[in-house]
């Protein structure tokens, strides 16, 4: 079975390395472990990536240009132009709800007030399609959620990242080879 993975971010430097940006970070890194190189699509406003490193299966990889709150155009124009199903996208992303160094996958579920994915179900027409989730952890009182998510780790938060972005390649390879229940039987329990 084929794969679309999808990372979710938004464009441009000041947004390198920031909570917002870390489904960028792991397919940048997919990429590399996969010996894949991104190319600019405008069909899909996007970054565009694209192999068999796992097999016979085509898997495609995403990083939409289009800005987080609006991914779901991007993702759905890839969706189209490849005939895949919701259940053929794997959708990596920052999660408040979860502490930094935890990961969780998912077969679907609410947009959980993350804009980006509140994007992909208004364009995809449905909830159901898998998802990585990457803990970011929450914002101290004194600080609003937009500037949290768009800031930078801690140090300390940073200190964690290697491993779990591992872990999120780790689990990203494993559901495209052996199915997402296998995934999430092995990875939801992980931690660093």
């Amino acid at each position: 079975m084929s794969w679309l993975i999808v990372g979710l971010g938004n464009p441009g430097a000041q947004y390198d390395k920031t909570r917002h940006n870390i489904g960028f970070e792991v397919l940048d890194r997919l990429a590399q472990r996969w010996n894949l190189t991104f190319k600019e699509e405008r069909r899909y406003q996007g970054w565009w990536a694209s192999g068999t490193p796992l097999g016979p299966d085509t898997v495609y990889l995403l990083k939409p240009k289009t800005y987080m709150n609006r991914s779901g155009q991007s993702v759905r124009a890839a969706v189209d132009w490849l005939k895949l199903s919701s259940e053929q996208v794997l959708v990596i992303y920052d999660e408040m709800a979860l502490p930094v160094g935890r990961l969780r996958l998912r077969k679907e579920g609410s947009a959980g007030g993350h804009n980006g994915v509140k994007s992909l179900i208004q364009h995809l027409g449905t909830q159901n399609f898998p998802r990585l989730r990457l803990g970011v952890g929450q914002p101290p009182p004194e600080q609003d959620t937009v500037s949290y998510v768009l800031g930078r780790f801690t140090p300390d938060q940073r200190s964690l990242l290697p491993q779990v972005v591992e872990a999120a390649l780790d689990a990203t390879e494993y559901t495209v080879a052996k199915g997402l229940d296998a995934a999430m039987n092995l990875y939801n329990a992980w931690q660093p």
